[in-house]
């Protein structure tokens, strides 16, 4: 979002203002209907929370241009992935366990929750190719659990950007509005047979 006379980062601080009302609905009703496994996504959704609000105090010291190579090579990095590996993610298959799970799912929530709070754009993708590429978690179990992850980012930037003054509230609560009403739009749809499953097929995604 880009708007003449604001600067980057009142864009950026103003659309997470925006964004939060669309993920939290998107989470809830993930919630509701999956019923995702928190032990997973709780323990992510805290430590992006805490790297999410960091990477929102960069973005308030460092220009936008210094990250927006990053941001396209990785968006063409997940779609060179997703299209070479067009099964992946259908079942839920765990490739770790134990400590090892939780270290590298507190990882990949660190550092896109970091992500999340600098710049912002394809969270949810990364969130759920990461879940599913190196967790080994279903398409539809990652979406659930990234959904959750990414509220929590966006809280945590949003405590950053609103103490440093950055937020427009009026644009936000606008933008936040037609979030949280395309968010319920976009997920009243029929689901698929056995969504309240974890291990269920995500041929529909």
């Amino acid at each position: 979002m880009m708007i003449p006379g604001i600067t980057p980062v009142q864009a950026l601080a103003t659309n997470k203002m925006g964004s939060i009302f669309g993920t939290a609905t998107s989470a809830v009703t993930y919630y509701r209907r999956v019923h995702p496994d928190l032990r997973t996504a709780l323990p992510m959704a805290v430590v992006a929370l805490v790297a999410s609000g960091g990477g929102a105090a960069v973005a308030s010291l460092l220009p936008s241009e210094v990250f927006r190579p990053i941001i396209v090579a990785a968006l063409i990095g997940v779609l060179i992935f997703t299209i070479a590996h067009p099964t992946m993610g259908q079942l839920t298959a765990l490739r770790h366990t134990g400590a090892r799970h939780y270290g590298l799912a507190v990882l990949l929530g660190a550092s896109i929750g970091f992500y999340d709070g600098v710049m912002g754009p394809g969270t949810g993708s990364f969130l759920v190719i990461g879940l599913v590429s190196v967790l080994g978690y279903s398409f539809l179990a990652a979406s659930a659990k990234a959904k959750i992850i990414n509220l929590a980012t966006n809280i945590g930037a949003l405590i950053v950007f609103t103490a440093n003054g950055s937020i427009l509230w009026g644009l936000g609560l606008v933008l936040g509005g037609s979030n949280m009403l395309g968010g319920y739009i976009g997920l009243v749809r029929p689901w698929p047979r056995g969504a309240r499953s974890s291990g269920s097929s995500s041929s529909w995604w």
